[in-house]
């Protein structure tokens, strides 16, 4: 629309009353100081055709409204200050740093959780742990395309309890939020509850103590660094790119998941070569990946003595519907024509080791993994797919399906739309993640 509005082209779109602020802030991201709206209840998901036939009816004078006079005043914004130093007073430093917490959290700017306080003193040392300068411009990250240097994610790393350290993975995350084929705004601006999950491969993972066995998700200390990390990059997210609740962010219900998610792969238990090896890496590089995703469940065999067991039970998880990503490949991929992509969506194990003994013990091999996973994970095509007209256009050649609704298809497009990656400690349980696109993996630098 802003696009559009720029080449002279009036516009106006229907807009649910929860969603204004969202419209308004997306606009301005964008270029435009406000856009044209038609404001319904509603939004139009789960609702019959004559409620939303009755919403547009109701709501067309404002559609002529926006295309010829000056569109709906701001409903409230989330501003940009100028730059300055923060200063809290109090009769201790333990007040002090009460302070700082209430007036970030009335800012917007925290979490939840308390927060170190990021003063000059502690940017600086946590700057230490990177050759970059402070200045430098890592990426400009979206959904609000906020300039992410080097100090501003040091400061919010301070701010999660990192360590300098632990920078030069952060940097990397961040870098890998803003690869295209992460495909952030959809990520960071859904009503989905979108959440990324940072693996670390390569010597850093144990110089850092960044843990891949027990707990290795968390809680507790030994997983400090993992959760740390993991919450720079949230905290990075809403700071920087402007991924604030209820403004940009606008996830219906919300997951612990988006607090922090970091995890090292086992290298020690895996039976194959690393999850980075696959991904174009030499073993002795360090690593980071960024996987988005809807949720997780968990994959628990105690019985299975042969991979096909296994298979059996892991190829229940992908078929659950109530993700996205199940059976879009019928409809279309997710695209981004700003780059010209499309965008596989990929699932992700985390294998427990014992499991991945059995496999390997077996002469499996991941591919063979993913091949039958593939195979076994079905559903009805009255099931995945969501609007005939979508499979038209996507795929014009499968509409002789329409006449087969209950013939059996894969839930994901190809085999290779799942990864894995071996993770935790003893007994036989996984996690299986529902994925929201393609993961991305980048060396880290700086160090």
């Amino acid at each position: 629309m802003v696009e559009m509005e720029k080449r002279g082209v009036p516009t106006v779109s229907w807009t649910a009353e929860r969603f204004i602020q969202d419209a308004q802030v997306s606009a301005r991201a964008f270029g435009s100081s406000n856009i044209p709206m038609a404001v319904i209840p509603n939004p139009a998901t789960n609702e019959p055709a004559d409620r939303i036939r009755q919403m547009v009816t109701d709501s067309i004078d404002q559609v002529i409204d926006g295309l010829t006079k000056p569109a709906l005043p701001e409903a409230g914004k989330v501003t940009a200050r100028p730059s300055e130093v923060l200063k809290f007073h109090a009769e201790d430093l333990l007040e002090a740093l009460h302070k700082v917490n209430e007036s970030f959290l009335d800012e917007g700017w925290s979490d939840g959780f308390p927060l170190m306080a990021p003063t000059p003193r502690a940017v600086e040392h946590m700057l230490s742990g990177t050759s970059f300068d402070r200045e430098k411009v890592i990426c400009l990250l979206e959904p609000a395309f906020g300039i992410a240097t080097v100090e501003k994610i040091a400061i919010n790393a301070v701010m999660a309890g990192c360590r300098p350290e632990h920078l030069p993975v952060i940097i990397t995350a961040v870098q890998c939020l803003a690869d295209p084929k992460t495909m952030l705004r959809n990520m960071a601006v859904s009503t989905g509850p979108h959440a990324p999950l940072i693996i670390v491969n390569g010597p850093i993972a144990k110089e850092l103590n960044i843990n891949a066995k027990c707990c290795a998700l968390g809680p507790g200390s030994a997983s400090y660094a993992n959760t740390v990390i993991g919450r720079a990059l949230r905290l990075i997210m809403m700071n920087v790119g402007h991924c604030y609740p209820g403004v940009l962010d606008m996830d219906t219900i919300g997951s612990p998941t988006k607090y922090s998610m970091c995890v090292a792969e086992n290298e020690d238990d895996n039976p194959w070569q690393p999850f980075h090896v696959d991904r174009g890496y030499d073993k002795d590089t360090s690593t980071v990946t960024v996987h988005f995703n809807y949720g997780v469940c968990d994959l628990m065999d105690f019985w299975s003595t042969t991979p096909e067991g296994l298979i059996e039970r892991y190829a229940t998880a992908p078929t659950y519907l109530g993700h996205l990503g199940a059976g879009l490949w019928l409809t279309g991929r997710r695209s981004d024509p700003r780059y010209h992509i499309s965008i596989e969506d990929h699932d992700l194990i985390l294998l427990c080791p014992d499991h991945a003994r059995i496999f390997a013990n077996h002469g499996w091999d991941k591919d063979k993994i993913r091949q039958a996973i593939h195979e076994h994970a079905l559903s009805s095509f009255r099931l995945l797919h969501r609007d005939m007209k979508l499979v038209k256009a996507a795929h014009p050649e499968l509409m002789w399906l329409k006449d087969h609704p209950d013939l059996m298809l894969p839930v994901l497009e190809t085999p290779d739309c799942y990864d894995i990656a071996v993770v935790g400690a003893d007994a036989g349980r996984g996690l299986f993640f529902w994925g929201a696109n393609e993961p991305v993996t980048k060396p880290i630098e700086g160090r």
